[in-house]
């Protein structure tokens, strides 16, 4: 598991940024903010991912490097996800897509919820890295079932799950029935509360960055 709390960084910046209650008021800012730490986390996820060596031939001669031998697939819980997505995209330029309408569906007034979704499309996924991003880690459960929902693309030769929050819940929740996943995550807080929210958090990300829903 890799969280950039443990360690100095700009990282720890930019999800000060999404955590202040006055400069969430700039929905610009919000979505650049997540945008930013999916570039960060993308560079430090790169640096796990199975490299062949090559040769690029210059002005001026040959030079060897290291190529990734081939893109991840990504892919995002609409709506929150977007921006932070999009900072993943920002650094893997060439992957392949996946996006997932996945929501919390209320039968009734009380608090208790079941993960509906109602659109998915993605590519093969037969023996690639699958990379599932979403800014919030909360209970686990969206994050699993998408998971689960995806294996009709292939069994993905290994995945990684990204978010910008986590609870400690949500963390072993996936550990216990993902435990094939690595977690990659920008802060861990201390709790989830009765409405099944991160606390501090940051609030409800997707109305932050795209305004309130009804």
């Amino acid at each position: 598991m890799f969280v950039f709390a443990h360690q100095s960084s700009l990282a720890n910046q930019y999800i000060a940024e999404l955590r202040d209650v006055n400069l969430q008021k700039d929905r610009l800012r919000f979505r650049r903010n997540l945008e930013r730490v999916g570039e960060l986390m993308a560079y430090e996820l790169s640096k796990v991912l199975p490299y062949q060596n090559t040769k690029v031939e210059t002005p001026l001669g040959i030079a060897e490097t290291q190529l990734l031998i081939r893109q991840p697939v990504l892919a995002t819980i609409m709506r929150a996800g977007l921006p932070f997505h999009q900072g993943f995209l920002n650094y893997f330029d060439h992957a392949d897509n996946a996006f997932v309408g996945a929501y919390r569906g209320y039968a009734s007034d009380d608090d208790e919820f079941e993960i509906e979704m109602d659109y998915i499309v993605g590519p093969d996924l037969t023996g690639r890295t699958l990379i599932l991003v979403d800014p919030m880690l909360a209970t686990g459960r969206s994050i699993e079932k998408v998971y689960h929902a995806m294996l009709r693309y292939g069994i993905p030769a290994q995945t990684h799950i990204a978010a910008v929050i986590a609870s400690p819940e949500g963390i072993g929740f996936l550990q216990e029935r993902l435990p094939q996943c690595r977690l990659w995550l920008g802060a861990i807080d201390e709790r989830l509360n009765d409405h099944y929210y991160i606390v501090p958090g940051l609030g409800d990300a997707g109305d932050l960055a795209f305004g309130p829903k009804v």
